[in-house]
């Protein structure tokens, strides 16, 4: 984990950096789930899920296909390509996710990532974050059509009107720009990546037991445990003379 600024939340405050295009982040998502339903002090965590886009050059209406893009990325061959997807398919079942890479229409998500910004407005966005993950890795939604996202979040109880007038007018273009520019400010290169309790950062996404590790210990370090007394009323046993017993006060008030 790398070491980030301190700070001190009400609640454990867990910052989320991903991408809706990103196969991983949506992976991460669950697992960081798993990590929580584990974690003893599970209802004092507050997630705020933040925009990060892998490409931001993309095309909204991609000429190649998803297969295609990834064997031209990396230089790899088509039967090459559709083996890292096939890969990918089979760790995002393990998770409970049903990935169908032959169905995605890859799209620049830079909409998609102002929408997230209405809905945790309206506090629905780990609801957004969910439809919309689903709709591009498994269902084949494009997410760089304005309509295909306004539909989508009315599914998840937000105003299609607003929706639509907030994505016509740039709403919160710079909300994502703004997280992108914080992002790079920490470092961050590549997504899922999580800042817990504002102090330490997890890379990509890793096994729920090592989330819900990394969750434990920056807990007891932002709330530690208060002073257990062990002997009420033996204020002065184990002084020499006494002389450490506060006059007028005993063990019992070792509180004030």
């Amino acid at each position: 984990m790398t070491r980030f600024h301190p700070s001190t939340p009400d609640k454990l405050r867990v910052d989320i950096w991903s991408d809706l295009a990103c196969p991983w982040c949506f992976i991460g998502k669950r697992r960081f789930e798993q990590a929580l339903a584990g974690f003893s002090h599970r209802d004092q965590v507050g997630v705020v899920w933040h925009s990060f886009e892998l490409d931001p050059s993309a095309p909204v209406q991609s000429p190649l296909s998803l297969r295609e893009g990834l064997a031209r990325k990396y230089g790899r061959t088509l039967q090459q390509a559709q083996d890292m997807l096939d890969s990918m398919t089979r760790t995002a079942a393990g998770e409970g996710l049903d990935y169908h890479f032959e169905r995605v229409q890859p799209t620049n998500t830079f909409l998609a990532h102002q929408l997230t910004h209405l809905a945790a407005e309206k506090g629905l966005a780990d609801a957004m974050e969910e439809r919309l993950f689903a709709a591009y890795l498994s269902e084949g939604e494009l997410l760089g059509d304005p309509e295909v996202l306004v539909r989508l979040a009315s599914e998840v109880g937000l105003d299609a009107a607003e929706v639509r007038a907030a994505l016509e007018r740039g709403t919160y273009a710079q909300a994502v720009r703004q997280d992108e520019a914080q992002a790079q400010a920490l470092g961050i290169t590549g997504v899922p990546f999580f800042v817990l309790g504002g102090k330490y950062g997890v890379s990509g996404a890793q096994p729920a037991e090592v989330l819900r590790s990394a969750l434990e210990q920056v807990w007891q370090e932002t709330h530690p445990a208060p002073l257990t007394l062990l002997a009420a009323g033996a204020s002065a046993e184990g002084c020499e003379d006494g002389q450490c017993a506060v006059p007028g006060r005993d063990a019992a008030n070792v509180h004030g």
